[in-house]
C-alpha cells in the first residue's frame, strides 16, 4: 500500500519497530505538487530514517517563507526547524484521527505495561504484536463495559490463537476446556498465562489441550486414532 501523508509513514514505522523521534524529515529539493512524500517514500517497502517531505501540500502556510529561494543563510537552522515541526505536525496528524476509544486503548496498553494488571502480565505482554496488544486492551475496555468475562476470554482466544475452541462444562462444576489448537512452547505458554490473568474468572478451573483435541463423540475430526486427548 502506498503512503503519501506523514502519519501514513509514522503508522508504518511504529508497526516496523522504529520510533518517531529517530526519523528525520528534510524539505524535499524535488517533488510533486499532488504529493506529500517523495517519490520514494510513497513506494517504499521499508521505512527509511531520513524522509523528504513536500512542505506546500498540505502546509504552505506555514513554510511558503522558510525556504525562500531567496534566503540562503541558517541553512542548518531553518533544516533543524523544519524537521521539529513536521514532527509535530505528524503529532496532530494522528491525535486528529484517533477517536475516544482509542485513546482508552492507548491507557490500557500504558497500564498493562506499566505493571498495573501485575508484574506477570507486564512480562507477558511484551510477547505480543502490536495488533495483538490493541485487541487485549479493546477487550479489557469491553469487559469493564460489560462484565463478561467468559465470552471475551473466548474472543480475545480466537483471535490471538486463531484455531482455538472453548467448552464450557457447568453441569457439575465450573469448568473451562481450552482447546488452542498449536503447538505447546513456552511463548504459546506465556500468552495463554495473560489471556487468563485477564479474563478468567476465578471461580473457573481449566483444562488446556494444545495440538490433539479431546475427543466428542459424534464429531469425527475430534475421534482420530493417536489425535485424542484425554479428558
Amino acid at each position: 500500500m502506498g503512503l503519501n501523508y506523514i502519519w501514513d509513514l509514522v503508522i508504518r514505522a511504529k508497526r516496523a519497530g522504529i520510533a518517531q523521534k529517530d526519523i528525520q524529515f528534510q524539505a524535499a529539493k524535488v517533488y510533486s505538487p499532488y504529493m506529500e512524500l517523495s517519490h520514494e517514500a510513497i513506494n517504499a517497502k521499508t521505512v527509511d530514517k531520513t524522509v523528504e517531505v513536500n512542505p506546500y501540500y498540505r502546509f504552505d502556510d506555514i513554510f511558503r517563507d522558510l525556504f525562500d529561494v531567496n534566503y540562503s543563510d541558517d541553512a542548518e537552522l531553518r533544516h533543524t526547524l523544519f524537521d521539529i515541526i513536521i514532527h509535530l505536525l505528524a503529532e496532530i496528524d494522528l491525535s486528529q484521527g484517533m477517536n475516544k476509544r482509542e485513546y482508552h486503548i492507548r491507557f490500557v496498553l500504558r497500564d498493562l505495561e506499566a505493571g498495573l494488571f501485575g508484574s506477570r502480565v507486564q512480562e507477558n505482554i511484551r510477547l505480543f504484536t502490536k495488533e495483538e496488544r490493541e485487541i487485549i486492551a479493546g477487550n479489557i475496555l469491553r469487559l469493564y463495559e460489560t462484565g463478561e468475562a467468559v465470552y471475551l476470554l473466548k474472543d480475545t482466544m480466537r483471535k490471538i490463537f486463531s484455531h482455538s475452541t472453548i467448552y464450557a462444562n457447568c453441569e457439575e462444576k465450573d469448568e473451562l476446556l481450552i482447546y488452542v489448537g498449536q503447538s505447546e512452547s513456552e511463548t504459546a505458554q506465556a500468552k495463554l498465562a495473560l489471556i487468563k490473568d485477564i479474563f478468567l474468572p476465578v471461580r473457573f478451573h481449566t483444562e488446556i489441550y494444545w495440538r490433539n483435541h479431546f475427543g466428542i463423540l459424534d464429531v469425527e475430526e475430534t475421534m482420530q486414532i493417536d489425535s485424542v486427548a484425554l479428558y
